[in-house]
């Protein structure tokens, strides 16, 4: 992670002073530089033994960084991971043009890397990641989005880059067909459940501790998991307070936190998020025995583990 780390400082040192200026505040915001990691370990674990690892890692973190940023702008979000965000400090403007910035840095990365198929994978993850955040824009106050259409969302928006960097790390290394299909589930069942918890977290955590302010999802009308199972097994008037809390983004947190808890909802999500850890630890049947191996099965219990 600190060879990851170098590579980052290096390819964000722009001449446009704001650019770096932007890119020096991300980095020292920190964050669990989870994707990039996976990418690390499951490339370790299959056997990598070249340089070009980090490199790719640090493209994953670029595009993560991107979507933060334009993520922050249409949310209209002033606080991640316990600091302000960029658009509150610099301005939407700034954060936009910075994100675009990071996206073409990391296409240019992409071909010092030299390998078509690496191109492909993260190609096709930005589109996905992009046609995930109009969904979910789509679903912003609308009541009657599914259990399915909630869980595309996750799918696209956040695993689409966990199973890339996972599946990335294979294809560097050269494993088999068979073992870059598994990096590839387990990435993306491991970032779905990493988005689970996290909309758990946000009806159940302390704002200190995820950095960000609890029960933001519900202000901005976000259907997410929780909501959505007190819209399916609530009784009457909690489904109609869940449906104008969603509909209006405007609710009594509380009567909704409520609600949550006397249907049990967040203990259903948190089952759907161990379901999908479990599948990311069956994926990874087919790596050979590693400490790395081993820390990517840790990564399954620390996903739904968590408290941030």
């Amino acid at each position: 992670m600190t060879a990851v780390d170098a590579v980052i400082r290096t390819r964000l040192n722009s001449e446009v002073v704001l650019i770096r200026t932007i890119g020096d505040y991300i980095i020292g915001a920190g964050g669990k530089r989870m994707r990039p990691a996976i990418l690390l370990m499951v490339a370790k674990a299959l056997g990598y033994q070249g340089q070009r690892h980090h490199l790719l890692a640090a493209i994953v973190e670029f595009i993560h960084t991107a979507t933060l940023l334009h993520d922050d702008v249409v949310d209209e979000s002033d606080l991640r991971r316990g600091r302000s965000t960029a658009n509150a400090v610099f301005g939407n403007a700034a954060s936009v043009l910075v994100g675009d910035y990071l996206y073409s840095r990391a296409f240019e990365m992409m071909v010092d890397v030299d390998r078509m198929r690496i191109m492909q994978i993260m190609s096709s993850a930005t589109t996905v990641i992009a046609e995930g955040e109009v969904l979910q824009l789509l679903n912003i106050h609308d009541p009657d989005v599914s259990e399915a259409r909630y869980l595309q969302v996750v799918r696209f928006k956040t695993a689409k880059l966990f199973e890339a960097a996972a599946e990335a790390g294979a294809v560097i290394s050269d494993a088999t067909l068979e073992q870059i299909e598994a990096a590839a589930a387990f990435g993306r069942h491991i970032g779905t459940a990493f988005q689970l918890v996290d909309d758990v977290l946000d009806y159940s955590g302390e704002a200190t501790a995820l950095g960000k302010n609890v029960g933001d999802d519900l202000k901005e009308g976000k259907p997410t998991l929780p909501l959505i199972r007190v819209l399916e097994v609530g009784t009457p008037d909690q489904r109609a307070l869940v449906r104008v809390a969603i509909e209006q983004g405007e609710a009594d947190f509380e009567a909704v936190a409520q609600a949550i808890q006397a249907n049990d909802a967040l203990n259903y999500a948190m089952q759907t998020a161990q379901a999908e850890a479990e599948l990311a630890r069956q994926a990874l049947n087919v790596f050979p025995e590693s400490t790395c191996k081993d820390a990517l099965l840790a990564l399954c219990a620390f996903a739904v583990d968590r408290d941030r």
